[in-house]
């Protein structure tokens, strides 16, 4: 049975370091020794991690890490998930609170300061949200407004990019929105309830999501920015990162895809083809 654990957070100051050049073993040992995988994830962000009607973990995120545990022990459900909060993802990579984090992390120079990233298992981008009892509820509108000089007010998840993918949204558009930012995905989807912002931008996989499952929500079509997702690890441990780079190479492009494809359909809607023969994938 998978297995839920909360942990406080604590100080990045006085970390594990470098693993190998400290003298302790590689991660991947003692992930071996344990028995099972800790992984550092959320659970506010459907499809990607969120709790189902049976109130089990579930999402692609969740499947991701499943697809690992099932590497290293054969059996998917030797996990044990930590619930944290976006910021908390560096953090508890640091300190050594989890083994590898998947939690839709955009992959960023920033982060790699602190953290390392595997290679990416999803390249995202981002979309505008309406809601069926707002000010406006198609992307003709929405613009239609502020193209006659309306003041509208776009929200977003916390972030340093925030106003840059809003900007990205809306190029023809500078000076005629305000941009809000959150520091929960559920806190958005408030805002855009309530009324207190006429459009929030979500990850597309996300607000493509909410639209296909609820009726309330209407994906206006706005959509760009890509980035990159990547499970983070902890610094300084190369053969731990290697371990997670080969799993996740090989789920995508090579002899077990068929976890990987079975989970890109069962939350994102889409069925991938499987990995052809002769040159590898990545380098086509």
């Amino acid at each position: 049975m998978v297995m839920l654990t909360l942990v406080f957070v604590l100080s990045a100051c006085g970390g594990s370091g470098d693993t190998q050049e400290s003298g302790k073993s590689s991660k991947l040992q003692e992930v071996m020794e344990r028995g099972h995988l800790i992984v550092g994830t959320g659970s506010t962000n459907a499809p990607w991690h969120f709790y189902d009607d049976d109130g089990e973990l579930a999402g692609f995120d969740v499947e991701m890490a499943k697809i690992l545990a099932n590497s290293l022990f054969g059996d998917p459900e030797a996990v044990e998930f930590v619930e944290q909060s976006s910021d908390e993802r560096v953090p508890n990579l640091v300190n050594g609170n989890v083994d590898i984090c998947f939690q839709f992390m955009t992959i960023s120079a920033e982060r790699a300061q602190q953290i390392e990233f595997t290679v990416p298992y999803y390249t995202e981008g981002a979309e505008a949200l309406l809601h069926k009892n707002g000010a406006y509820t198609s992307s003709e509108e929405l613009i239609a407004a502020m193209e006659d000089g309306t003041q509208v007010t776009i929200a977003i998840l916390q972030n340093s990019y925030a106003e840059q993918i809003v900007a990205s949204l809306f190029p023809e558009q500078e000076g005629s929105y305000t941009v809000d930012q959150y520091e929960d995905q559920a806190l958005l989807y408030q805002a855009l309830e309530s009324g207190r912002c006429d459009a929030a931008v979500f990850d597309m996989s996300n607000a493509n999501y909410q639209a296909a499952s609820d009726e309330s929500y209407i994906a206006s079509g706005i959509s760009g920015y890509p980035q990159n997702y990547g499970a983070g690890v902890q610094k300084g441990d190369a053969e731990w990162l290697n371990y997670v780079d080969t799993v996740l190479i090989d789920a995508m492009s090579g002899a077990t895809y068929q976890s990987y494809i079975d989970a890109y359909e069962k939350w994102f809607g889409v069925t991938l083809d499987p990995p052809t023969t002769g040159k590898p994938a990545m380098y086509k």
